[in-house]
């Protein structure tokens, strides 16, 4: 406590909450920072250090702390110090007396750890009793279900490390199972994992998905078992995560929580200042350009606030103002000069310190920043401070010299404990295996076996800084500045939020002179983001706020006006109904909803296939629902060439592969700014996963009939009375009704996620520009999108496609021809099982939304 000059004890300052659970009356600080004395070549004042630990540290209180930070700081500071004396003691001068108290210790306090992993799936408990364990009214713990994931990720180094040292492999088996079952309960689609997980039942408690805070070390524990244990199966599953993180989380410069379950949905407007640890972690991986430019961001976010603060938004403004003294930008600005040499980093370095010694040290130690904004400070200087940030600073700044032994034979923990790399050879009584399962084998393609030659990778010294460039102005214009006078005016009418076309150049233009800048997100949509300091007059900036609040008001009519999802049915042979497309409306056409039949034809591909001039096969388009493919032109304009053609109806695929209704919000599909009421015919729009199963059955089926309708329609309906294809009794009313609860439970599709604390509204404007908009006020946290509506629907409601009945699909195997149950068939049954496998997810998924 540098403000009031005294040490923290548990139970006699007031209660800070679980931040209290790292305090087990076991010096924390004291055992954090054994290692730090020693590469800080504070040799005498370690012996003394490692003397008072064996003197008055007791591991045995009646007291309940957190598994993962005594983890990380206590058991991992004994492990350092130990790996520390064993280094000095074998250099013959000092340590002499030494003889393994520190790992004795760390046994002990492993053996009282250990009760917190007796749980079904392997999960620790996130909170043990250091006397007690978990069972028993005593312990006053073990009643927790829920666990992020970096608590129970983050076990493997120190366990393993003190199963390599003493020979028990129970740690390193205990903490080898926990990875295991995470690793199992990952997303198979996205290959993500969520931020907290019920330890008893591997449900995802929390869904959404980062780099940052309850994931961030599980990631780096992976990669860094891989380095200390030299086991491939850990290097394996994390380059499989980083693939995904760079896929859907990484949007340089920034890294955005992203849903599992859809991950091109953002979870979040602000990041966490956790993440700034990553950087650093690619640089491990090899991967130095997403490295330099997020650090770069960093460290301008950090120039501008002095620290960097706990979050901050995505136009880089204070989200929340403390700053708890963390090192991870630290660890990353190490990391970087170690790879790259280019002395900016240690201006970097000097900036961190400098900032240090300006705003947070005071007589008793340095404070940490209660508000970055005003500079006020709060009673706590954290045991990490001293165990990461002084080794990382130092590290920094150090000659070869200063450095009493090689840190390369070392790896350092998330704490910056080091552990020696000699343990990947260590004798240990029987190997922990890893559950691998038989169709689990190694895939070399997803090994990357070096680290680049980082001469090689920038032969050109001034590539980092053309890197960091645009970064360091982008973060410029996005914090407020005074803006330079300019004559007020644009010289015409301001621009209305519905006139606004997004592939219209003359209103891009005109939003940009109003301050307002378009942001091109991943999945294709466009967000509206207004600056005022950024518009070229007063007069500008305030239309450019009144154009926002009008769209903010044009997109909430809207969603109020939208019409649900609607459903395309695949009801020809070998289907018959059973497959149900989660499809988008249009705002123009025939209304769906007001249809008691729908529109029931056969599909059939127009030609040219983008729809966007006179359909040349309008022969076999006749009577026929046309096929189109997003892109090159406007929707209404399709429509209107297939029903000059004579369809009676149309559906649009998305050009964008890999997109799907599971991982992407659908939308309306938009006129083209003029009056649709001459287009009479019904166009859904489905994304590429679905609009390929539709593309499939045609290539295999030649003759495909579907039905266009607001819901999918019970197969008694469908077939009007007719005995139903594949029912076990015809007529067995018992069949009929299972079909049709399972037809209800599964197929009133919708497609909705909340974002931040407003629901985000999308509209599809274009084709051949990106057309979603959604307007973001600088005061507002995130935008409001035009989406698909919300419906009042069950949990249970919201579901892309039929699950098939066992009944039905055993009954249909026996009533096919031999000849029909090929292949195809096949397929088709492997992906109606593939979407039965996610329906629990997505029921989940729909109730906590809810």
């Amino acid at each position: 406590m540098p403000l009031t000059c005294r040490g923290r004890v548990r139970g006699l300052e007031p209660s800070r909450g679980d931040i209290d659970d790292a305090l087990g009356k076991f010096s924390l600080t004291l055992i954090d920072t054994l290692d730090t004395l020693v590469l800080l070549n504070k040799t005498t004042e370690f012996e003394d250090a490692v003397r008072r630990v064996l003197s008055d540290v007791r591991l045995d209180n009646d007291i309940v702390v957190s598994v993962f930070e005594t983890n990380i700081r206590v058991l991992g500071g004994l492990l350092g110090g130990h790996s520390m004396a064993v280094m000095l003691k074998e250099g013959g001068q000092h340590m002499q007396w030494y003889q393994d108290e520190l790992l004795h210790m760390a046994k002990d306090l492993g053996l009282r750890l250990l009760p917190a992993f007796n749980t079904s799936s392997g999960l620790p408990y996130p909170r043990v009793n250091l006397k007690h364990g978990v069972r028993g009214p005593e312990t006053r713990t073990g009643t927790e279900t829920d666990t992020c994931t970096a608590c129970a990720g983050t076990i493997i180094l120190e366990f393993a490390a003190l199963s390599r040292f003493t020979g028990d492999p129970v740690f390193e088996a205990h903490a080898r199972r926990a990875l295991d079952f995470l690793w199992e309960k990952r997303q198979r689609n996205s290959n993500l994992v969520g931020t907290t997980i019920n330890i008893h039942s591997g449900e995802w408690v929390r869904r959404d998905s980062g780099v940052g805070a309850g994931i961030d070390s599980y990631y780096e524990y992976l990669l860094k078992a891989y380095v200390l244990l030299g086991d491939d199966l850990f290097l394996e599953r994390f380059n499989i995560h980083y693939a995904s993180i760079m896929k859907y989380i990484s949007q340089p410069p920034l890294l955005l929580d992203v849903h599992i379950h859809k991950p091109l949905l953002p979870a979040r407007t602000w990041m966490d200042s956790l993440l700034a640890f990553f950087p650093g972690l690619q640089v491990l991986k090899g991967d130095i350009r997403p490295a330099i430019e997020t650090h770069e961001m960093l460290y301008q976010v950090t120039k501008k606030h002095n620290f960097l603060p706990e979050a901050f938004t995505t136009d880089f403004r204070v989200h929340w103002a403390q700053h708890p003294l963390r090192p991870e930008f630290a660890e990353s600005t190490y990391f970087l000069y170690k790879a790259t040499g280019d002395p900016y980093y240690l201006e970097a370095g000097r900036t961190i310190m400098d900032n240090l010694n300006r705003f947070a040290r005071v007589p008793c130690g340095f404070a940490a920043m209660k508000d970055v904004r005003t500079g006020s400070h709060e009673d706590r200087m954290d045991s990490f401070f001293l165990a990461e940030m002084f080794k990382y600073l130092f590290l920094l700044f150090a000659e070869p010299d200063d450095i009493p032994f090689d840190v390369e034979d070392y790896v350092f923990t998330t704490e910056a404990h080091l552990l020696p790399l000699s343990l990947s050879m260590a004798p240990h009584s029987s190997p922990a295996p890893s559950n691998r399962t038989s169709d689990e084998e190694l895939d070399d393609s997803n090994f990357d076996w070096t680290c680049p030659n980082t001469h090689l990778l920038f032969p050109d010294p001034a590539f980092p800084r053309i890197l960091r460039e645009p970064i360091r102005s982008a973060v410029d214009k996005s914090c407020p500045r005074p803006a330079p006078y300019r004559e007020p005016g644009m010289g015409r009418p301001p621009l209305r939020a519905q006139d606004f076309m997004a592939n219209n150049p003359e209103h891009l233009e005109l939003l940009r002179r109003m301050g307002v800048s378009l942001i091109h997100l991943k999945d294709g949509r466009v967000q509206l983001v207004q600056h005022a300091t950024q518009a070229v007059s007063a007069v500008a900036a305030e239309d450019g706020v009144r154009f926002m609040q009008e769209m903010m008001e044009l997109s909430s009519q809207q969603q109020k006006e939208q019409l649900p999802p609607r459903a395309i049915q695949i009801v020809s042979h070998p289907f018959f109904g059973r497959v149900v497309l989660t499809a988008g409306p249009a705002q123009f056409g025939t209304d769906l909803s007001k249809s008691s039949t729908g529109v029931r034809g056969f599909v059939t591909v127009a030609e040219p296939y983008s729809g966007c001039s006179e359909i040349v096969n309008a022969e076999y388009i006749q009577g026929h629902i046309a096929l189109l493919q997003r892109g090159q032109c406007m929707f209404a304009e399709k429509a209107r060439h297939i029903q000059k053609a004579g369809a009676i109806g149309g559906i649009v695929v998305d050009d964008n592969e890999g997109s799907s209704s599971d991982t992407a919000p659908l939308f309306q599909m938009a006129g083209d700014g003029r009056s649709t009421d001459d287009i009479t015919l019904p166009l859904l729009f489905l994304f590429h996963k679905e609009g390929n199963i539709l593309l499939e059955a045609l290539k295999e089926y030649r003759e495909v009939e579907v039905l266009l309708s607001d819901k999918a329609r019970d197969r008694a309906a469908i077939f009007k009375g007719k005995p139903l294809p594949g029912s076990l009794i015809e007529g067995s009313a018992d069949v009929q009704e299972r079909e049709e609860d399972c037809l209800t439970e599964a197929t009133t599709p919708t497609s909705h996620e909340p974002i931040g604390q407003s629901q985000m509204s999308t509209v599809e404007l274009d084709e051949s520009a990106p057309e979603e908009v959604s307007p973001v006020d600088e005061d507002t946290s995130p935008a409001e999108e035009v989406s698909a509506p919300k419906e009042e629907v069950k949990p249970a409601e919201a579901e892309p496609a039929v699950a098939q009945p066992q009944e039905d699909r055993d009954s249909e195997k026996e009533e096919k021809p031999e000849e029909d149950t090929d292949s195809s068939s096949q397929s088709v049954d492997e992906l109606l099982a593939d979407w039965r496998e996610d329906l629990e997810a997505f029921k989940q998924m729909e109730k906590d939304e809810l």
